[in-house]
C-alpha cells in the first residue's frame, strides 16, 4: 500500500508568490509604457524638426521669388540660376514645373488669370513659381492659362 502525499503549499508561501506575480507584472506594464513614452517623443522631436525646417523655408520664399525676378531682369545674373537650383536641391526644395506650355494641373498650379476657349488648359506664363517641399507641395505655381480646343 502507498501512502497518498497530498500537496498542500503554505498559505503565506502562496501570498508571496501572487505578490510577486503582481509586482512582475506592475513591472512589464512600467517597461511596456516607458518604451512608449520613448517612442512618442521620438516621433514628437522628428515633429518638431520638420516643422522648424518647414517654417524656415517658407520664409525664404520671397527670397527666392525676388532672386527669380532679378535673374530674369539681369542677363549677367544668369549663371546664379544653376548654382540656386543645385542648393535649392540641396535643401529638398524644388520647383514646381509650370514653364509655359506645360499642362495645367490644380494640385500644382493656382491659375489666376484664364484666358481662351476650349478644353484643353495649357500654362501660358509663371507668376509666381511653386516648390516642393520633401516631395511635398510646399507653395502651389501662380500661372496664366490659356485654353485650347
Amino acid at each position: 500500500m502507498h501512502k497518498k502525499v497530498e500537496q498542500t503549499e503554505n498559505p503565506k508561501e502562496l501570498e508571496l508568490e501572487t505578490k510577486m506575480n503582481e509586482l512582475i507584472s506592475d513591472l512589464q506594464r512600467t517597461r511596456a509604457d516607458f518604451e512608449n513614452y520613448r517612442k512618442q517623443t521620438e516621433v514628437q522631436k522628428e515633429n518638431e524638426k520638420k516643422s522648424a525646417r518647414l517654417s524656415t523655408v517658407f520664409k525664404l520664399l520671397p527670397l527666392l521669388d525676388d532672386l527669380d525676378r532679378a535673374i530674369a531682369t539681369y542677363s549677367e545674373l544668369a549663371p546664379l540660376s544653376k548654382s540656386l537650383e543645385k542648393s535649392l536641391k540641396d535643401l529638398n526644395l524644388v520647383k514646381i514645373n509650370s514653364n509655359p506650355g506645360t499642362e495645367f494641373n490644380p494640385d500644382l498650379h493656382d491659375a489666376v488669370m484664364v484666358e481662351g476657349e476650349g478644353e484643353k488648359e495649357i500654362i501660358e506664363e509663371t507668376l509666381r513659381p511653386g516648390y516642393y517641399y520633401e516631395s511635398e507641395v510646399l507653395r502651389p505655381a501662380m500661372v496664366k492659362v490659356k485654353r485650347e480646343s
